[in-house]
């Protein structure tokens, strides 16, 4: 059984499709890229996820059960937490308090809660940032800081928003390797992202959407070599060659 799942997804705006008839399973352990060109739908998917869109059809399972309908916030109880593309952390607090907003989800002391946050801040390589104000990182640092307020809520699965958008090469190695040790600490991934160095070394699988739709599944290198991929990325006379 996947650890979630998506079945005929679909989410309309009116008259505009933005996600149709969308099916995947992420497996418990994987990290699980979902790409696909600019406007073709994969936020609104993972807002779909965690029901900030409301689904328009189909259904999204985690652990085998329906959680159409369900607030964002029991969502994540539930054990999904999720980063954004565009970070906005809480700008006047300091890191270790940004951290220690997010750890009550699961604990209901401060003691409790900023322990996780300075375990939470070591593991992404923050302790030396946490007396700062938010608003005061740079772009690697504030991403870095989404992901220690979405590990706070003690996810099973993490959706990360393109969390490497922005980066420069060697923040970029940082976030792959970061990625790469929260799935080693037993945290399933679903990660959407644009540059291709990340989401092809690191996903065991990718999901490739276009104008909402499904174009394409398969490892890293079936999605890459897929012609209506390429066609999608590159245009068409790309795809023919």
């Amino acid at each position: 059984m996947a650890l979630l799942e998506l079945k005929n997804l679909h989410k309309f705006f009116g008259g505009l499709r933005a996600v149709n008839d969308v099916s995947f399973g992420v497996e418990r352990g994987q990290i699980f890229g979902l790409i696909g060109p600019n406007g073709s739908g994969k936020t609104t998917i993972f807002n779909c996820i965690n029901n900030f869109y409301p689904i328009s059809g189909g259904d999204v399972l985690f652990k085998g059960k329906s959680i159409k309908g369900l607030k964002p916030h029991k969502i994540c109880h539930l054990g999904i937490g999720r980063t954004f593309q565009v970070v906005k952390p809480l700008r006047r607090m300091t890191v270790l308090e940004n951290v220690t907003a997010s750890a009550f989800c699961r604990v209901h002391t401060i003691k409790e809660a900023q322990k996780e946050a300075h375990d939470v801040l070591k593991f992404c390589n923050l302790s030396g940032e946490k007396d700062k104000l938010a608003k005061s990182l740079p772009i690697g640092g504030r991403k870095r800081l989404e992901i220690a307020r979405a590990l706070a809520t003690r996810p099973e699965l993490i959706l990360l928003d393109e969390t490497a958008a922005g980066l420069n090469p060697s923040e970029l190695d940082e976030a792959i390797e970061l990625i790469k040790k929260v799935r080693d600490r037993g945290i399933t991934i679903l990660i959407v992202e644009h540059i291709m160095k990340v989401i092809m070394t690191i996903s065991d699988r990718i999901h490739a959407i276009n104008f909402g739709t499904t174009i394409a599944e398969g490892t890293a290198e079936e999605v890459a070599n897929n012609a209506a991929v390429i066609e999608a990325y590159l245009g068409e006379e790309y795809a023919q060659s």
